[in-house]
Parts: structure tokens; sequence; C-alpha cells
């Protein structure tokens, strides 16, 4: 069966990465995207670059990685929306499409007469997704967001990196732009919520997405380990702050983790490592015991760890239920039998004439399939296309928006043909 998406329409007037996040996630269940881009440059990360997809004889092409991560399956239509026409462009489109998208500063939008107040009196069931830094309201409302400063005012960096009282302490960014990429998850949920409550009303909705707000939220534990004691948590390092032992071990040739969950686990260990003595060891029988004298007991397992392989630990914890796990640089990840069978890298063709290399959605539906079908576009790749076959613009129509600057025709096929319509 198609995707559960199939039919919707998606306007993704929004760059960088929370925003196309959306996108690509909708897009994997089935909706159509028509990406908006700045005709010349488009979205900002077509430009961050090195790496960039490579053809089969090592040469780059002009399509960076970072691009690649979060455009698959959209069309782009390359519309300057500060022009009069462009912006009549993407009104019409946003009369036509279930969700927009958006994540430029509080009040750009209406600018151009695209904000949710407006579109909703053409399109009253639209969907209407903000994503900004700071949310549409409050003190920091026009403050522009990027990733690692939220990750820092909304307290994760005070979370993450080795306790100051180790060399090398601080804190530290999370190696991905996490909230980046999960304020795109909590929008794509509460745009698909918006949907069904829009199929039982018939009225649309404004989403305020923040990342701030995102940020906070996914704290979970942390936060409220500050919330019922007052006390900021600490950074632990690898370390697990209410788990023990929950973190990683220098091996005889390397390092792993051992995330030890309960109590029955701790004594499988124990067992298993040749040191079951210590499970009866009333400084360590229960979790809190364990935490109480955390120091004590890592003290014992580092040099434990120390005398054995990373592959030996993991042939004696792996059958008997232990969670552990080695550090895996990405090579190894994409090579491991697990993520091979998953089909977690998928290979598109792409329209530069290379092979885009991707990563599948996780989501495995039971009864509707995510189908890899279209690589992410070349910058206005789908420009003529969607004026023509959503908007009924003719080929004289599009060339002279292109002549005047207004729209930009990536489309090779389309110029193509409107070559041979002029020789004809």
């Amino acid at each position: 069966m198609p995707g559960p998406l199939v039919g919707y329409r998606v306007l993704d007037l929004s760059r960088i990465l929370a925003g196309p996040w959306v996108g690509q996630l909708l897009s994997d269940f089935g909706a159509e995207v028509w990406k908006i881009e700045r005709p010349g440059t488009g979205d900002d990360t077509r430009q961050w670059g090195p790496p960039y997809l490579r053809r089969d004889d090592e040469s780059d092409t002009t399509e960076s990685a970072y691009f690649l991560s979060a455009n698959r399956g959209k069309r782009s239509v390359c519309v300057d929306i500060s022009t009069p026409e462009g912006s009549r462009i993407v009104r019409e489109l946003a009369r036509r499409a279930d969700v927009l998208v958006e994540n430029f500063k509080v009040g750009d939008m209406k600018r151009y007469g695209l904000d949710y107040e407006s579109l909703r009196g053409i399109n009253p069931q639209i969907v209407y997704c903000s994503i900004t830094g700071y949310g549409q309201t409050g003190p920091m409302k026009d403050v522009p967001g990027y990733d690692m400063a939220i990750q820092a005012i909304g307290g994760l960096m005070s979370l993450t990196g080795e306790s100051d009282e180790r060399p090398g302490g601080g804190p530290q960014k999370v190696g991905v732009p996490i909230v980046d990429i999960l304020t795109g998850m909590y929008s794509t949920t509460a745009i698909i919520a918006a949907l069904l409550h829009g199929s039982k009303t018939g009225i649309g909705q404004h989403i305020d997405m923040s990342l701030l707000d995102v940020q906070v939220g996914v704290l979970a534990n942390q936060n409220l380990n500050y919330l019922t004691t007052g006390l900021p948590p600490k950074r632990y390092g690898n370390a697990h702050p209410n788990i023990a032992p929950y973190q990683v071990f220098v091996t005889k040739d390397g390092s792993m983790v051992l995330a030890v969950g309960n109590d029955n686990q701790f004594r499988k260990f124990c067992t298993a490592a040749g040191i079951s003595e210590l499970s009866f060891d009333v400084r360590f029988r229960t979790n809190t015991d364990r935490i109480k004298n955390r120091g004590a007991l890592v003290s014992l397992l580092e040099s434990c760890f120390a005398a054995r392989t990373t592959d030996w630990w993991l042939s004696v914890l792996e059958p008997i239920g232990v969670p552990c796990a080695p550090i895996n640089t990405l090579d190894k990840v994409f090579s491991h039998p697990q993520v091979q069978h998953r089909k977690l890298q998928i290979d598109l063709p792409h329209a530069s004439g290379a092979t885009a290399p991707l990563v599948a959605n996780p989501v495995k539906f039971s009864n509707t399939t995510i189908e890899y079908t279209t690589s992410p576009p070349l910058r206005g790749e789908g420009t003529a296309e969607i004026l023509r076959s959503v908007l009924g613009y003719s080929f004289e129509d599009v060339q002279r928006l292109s002549e005047a600057g207004v729209v930009e025709i990536g489309d090779a096929q389309f110029q193509q043909t409107e070559r041979v319509a002029a020789v004809g």
C-alpha cells in the first residue's frame, strides 16, 4: 500500500535543518512536498560543504552532503517571495496545500502576505507550522536561534561533557544538531495531529514551534532530577546520573559501553566477569547503593575491564542479556550486520549524474510503504513542472517569470522542451 500521507500536499518554505527535516519526514510518509527556495542560492545548506556528493569518477558535484541529509523526496521550486508575483505564486500554492512549514523570523512572513492569518483566509483548513528559535511570543521572540546556542541556553551543554573535576572537563555540545532534529520530529507529530483534528472539524491550525521549548522539554529525567530536588544536575561525562554502572569503560584494546539497568543485570554481570562477590557487597547490592558508592564501584570495574578485550566482554555479556556495546565509528556502523539487515542505507540516482547514498527512515509500517523514489532535488528542478501542473501556467508564463528573475528554472527537460517549442 502507498504511504499513509499520500494525497497530502506540503508547502515547505524552510531551510537549514529543523524545517527541512519536517518536510523530509512528511515526504517519506507519502506527502507531496514543494520546497520553496531562493533563486540563485537556494537553501543555505546547499553551500555547506565540503563534503559534496561525488560521481563515480570521484569528481565532486555541487550538492553538499548536508543538504542531501534533509531534503529527500521533495520538489524544488525557486521563487523570489520578495516580489509581488513571487509571493502571489506561493499564495496560490498555499491555497492548494494541506500543510505549510516555515522558519522565517517572527513577522517576516506577514510582509509578504504569507502569514497564517492571511493564508487561512484563502485556505481555512491549512495547517501552518512556524519554527523559530524562541517562539512567536516572549522577550526573545526576535532573537535568531541556532542549534548550539539553544543547547547552551536550554541546559543541554551543562549536562554534556566530562565533569570539571576530570581532565578535559567542561561543557560540550552534542555531535549532531540534535535540537534541530528533535524540533523537526516534534513538529511533524504536531502537524499530523493537526491534520487529524482538521479532518474532523474542517479547521486548520497555526503551530508555534520553538527550538528552546523543545530543548527544555527533552531533558526528561534531568528536568525532574532538578525539579524534585532544587539542585541543578552536574555533568557525569559518559556516566548516568541515576544508574550505575552505566558508562564507558576502557578495555584491553579500546573502549565499550556497559549499561546495567537493574539489580538482576548487575548480578549477572558480576558472575560473568568473575567478580560475583561484588553483587553481595553491601555497598553495591541495589542501584541506590551503587549510586551512593559510585566512585568505589567504578574504580573496581575499571581494573576488571582493562584486563580483557572489547570482543571478549561482548562475547560473554551479550548472550546473557547484559546491555553492552562497542563504540563504533560510522564505517563500522554501516557495515554492521544489524544495520545492513534493517536496510538503513539506501542509494538513489541523483539528477547530477551521481548516486546519492542516503539514510532510510527508521519507521517500519506494517500496512503502508515508505517508497524512496526521489533524491534531494537540484535547485529549481521542479519549478516549471509545479507551476504548470499545479497552477496551470503556460510555457510562456514560466519563461517570462524566469527572465524577470521571479523564478529559477532548474529543469533541463523543460528548457529543452521550450527550445523545441520555439523552433517549431
